[in-house]
């Protein structure tokens, strides 16, 4: 008796496709940590992206949500995860929540992620999607940003994912010595920066690394 081999399922061999692409590109873009490129193969970017556009997921691309936000380019979000150098011991504040991608690959990489926003329906939503993935390291809260957050600092890393026209004075008194931040910096209607900043004995050092274009940082919270 002849064995018989059971059929692959087209659908699934694509979004296997489209994911190889997917890390591909990360590469190809300059994205060659091998602890962030984990990361970010384990975190599905799919669950992250709703409605018209989940078909657009897997390319390097940045996606609108709820709020009038944006989920972040793929391979930006890992430079910028790449530039941040976190280790398994750091405790990592994100502000600018969205969809939560980025907190979700952070908290693949960190001891403990807080990440915050000013609209509660994306934190909301976020924190669902971290339950469902089984993420017990990262809270997300609706607060403003631009204060950071107080109650839990000095952080070891912190990540801005909304642009400042410059590093705003409570996120750099907020970061420990020795610690790292990285964010966009510039009018929001003009290029922006992406900037690290280093704590050291004497100060911040600033390293400019790559022109990028995010959603400005607003004061407040929101009305969503």
């Amino acid at each position: 008796m002849t064995g018989t081999t059971e059929e692959e399922d087209p659908a699934a061999t694509d979004l296997a496709e489209r994911k190889m692409r997917f890390l591909f590109a990360l590469r190809s873009r300059g994205v060659t940590d091998a602890r962030v490129l984990n990361a970010m193969e384990r975190i599905d970017r799919g669950l992250f992206v709703k409605g018209i556009f989940a078909e657009r997921a897997y390319e390097d691309m940045p996606l609108p949500i709820a709020c009038g936000q944006t989920i972040s380019q793929p391979s930006v979000v890992g430079l910028m995860t790449q530039a941040l150098n976190v280790s398994a011991r750091d405790t990592i504040l994100e502000v600018g929540t969205g969809s939560g991608y980025q907190a979700a690959i952070l908290a693949e990489l960190g001891r403990r992620v807080y990440t915050v926003d000013r609209y509660r329906r994306l934190v909301r939503e976020a924190s669902d999607l971290f339950r469902q993935i089984g993420l017990t390291n990262v809270t997300a809260m609706t607060a403003d940003g631009s204060h950071g957050l107080p109650e839990q600092a000095p952080f070891d890393r912190i990540l801005v994912t909304a642009a400042a026209e410059d590093p705003p004075g409570p996120l750099l008194h907020q970061l420990k010595p020795g610690g790292i931040m990285v964010l966009p910096v510039g009018q929001s209607d003009a290029v922006q920066s992406l900037i690290k900043v280093t704590r050291g004995a004497n100060g911040f050092d600033y390293e400019e690394l790559r022109p990028v274009r995010f959603v400005p940082l607003v004061e407040g919270l929101g009305s969503e």
